[in-house]
């Protein structure tokens, strides 16, 4: 007879009823992510949002991918940031577009292949093969570089896709040429990106890529480093 047989019945009940409600509290508490990088979603400006929403310090990127430097911290600062912040919880990470010419904009229609949880992954595919396609860029012809100005933005975006072989990269990532196309069309994203565009120049005052905002102030830092000691300076006030 095991010592629960032996307890009297209405302590039985009692215990019962305890791990009852044990059980019932411990299904309605929701499961915390193994890494809160994979908590991802979009803000009223259609701006893609990475990690815990209830962290203590926000973080919100401004950055172009035909920007240099944007592609530099993409490759030295994503990683980092990455384990180091956004998984632990400690900042919400915002991406957001400054889109500064039609390369650009084809390039961030692109990113939005595969919905919210992919973008991502795209943005940094794009960003780690940025030299690839920036030469192509730069050895366009004048015909294609007039193309570029002609016609819908989404029939803009798919010549210089296929002139940058930026469409090519998202096809190696299995992405098919319709789902791109549509992608390309989509007046939908057209919007959200001008529109981000339009708040960056206007409400944020930003001049230049990358611009990160810190808890909503203007961190005036454009590389990793500078910008991670500006993170544990908001964790250590927060």
């Amino acid at each position: 007879m095991s010592a629960f047989d032996e307890m009297p019945l209405d302590r039985r009940t009692a215990v019962l009823a305890l791990s009852g409600a044990a059980v019932t509290l411990i299904a309605a508490t929701p499961a915390k992510p193994a890494l809160w990088s994979s908590t991802v979603s979009t803000s009223s400006i259609g701006a893609h949002v990475v990690g815990n929403p209830a962290a203590k310090v926000r973080l919100v990127e401004y950055f172009s991918y035909t920007c240099h430097v944007c592609a530099d911290f993409a490759k030295l600062g994503s990683a980092p940031l990455k384990t180091q912040y956004i998984d632990r919880g400690l900042v919400l990470f915002e991406y957001r577009n400054l889109v500064r010419d039609p390369v650009d904009m084809t390039a961030a229609l692109l990113a939005r292949c595969g919905g919210p949880t992919a973008f991502a992954r795209n943005h940094q595919a794009i960003f780690a093969a940025f030299d690839t396609w920036m030469a192509k860029v730069k050895a366009v012809t004048d015909a294609q570089a007039t193309s570029w100005y002609e016609g819908s933005t989404g029939q803009r975006a798919r010549r210089i896709a296929t002139d940058t072989g930026l469409g090519a990269l998202m096809r190696a990532r299995g992405y098919t040429q319709a789902q791109l196309d549509a992608a390309l069309d989509s007046e939908v994203a057209q919007a959200e990106l001008t529109g981000m565009t339009n708040i960056a120049r206007g409400a944020d005052r930003v001049t230049a890529t990358p611009t990160f905002f810190v808890n909503g102030r203007n961190a005036e830092v454009t590389a990793w480093p500078a910008l991670k000691s500006k993170l544990d300076q908001a964790l250590k006030a927060a």
